[in-house]
């Protein structure tokens, strides 16, 4: 455990910290959408609780790895402020991150998922 997780532990609920065990595990130069992080959280279709998770412990986390969900199989940088939106764009590239001729990035490619999803 990190002097972060340990900060994160103490502090925070436990939908937090799920949502920061899931955050953490994201590797370099991988994304999950919102949604994607709820769903392996264990919180279900709960995005918007992740958006206020990264926003009271973001800083001790790879946050620039989580983004908004497009369409079917793309996903974009959903921050609104064109400051923070660029920041995670350079994290992202930096990390080898490529995003399409309309700043959509491919999951197929890109896309991590800490539990594998059943199929029927």
């Amino acid at each position: 455990m990190t002097k972060a997780d340990g900060e994160i532990a103490r502090l925070y609920s436990e939908s937090y910290r799920r949502i920061a065990h899931v955050i953490g595990r994201i590797p370099r130069g991988k994304v999950m959408t919102y949604g994607q992080v709820a769903e392996d959280a264990g919180l279900g279709r709960a995005a918007r609780l992740v958006g206020y998770a990264l926003h009271a412990i973001g800083a001790q986390l790879p946050w620039h790895r989580v983004v908004g969900m497009r369409g079917k199989g793309i996903a974009k940088v959903a921050i609104k402020d064109p400051l923070h939106g660029t920041e995670q764009r350079m994290r992202l590239e930096s990390e080898g991150v490529r995003f399409t001729g309309s700043s959509g990035i491919d999951l197929d490619t890109y896309g991590f998922r800490l539990k594998k999803r059943r199929t029927r």
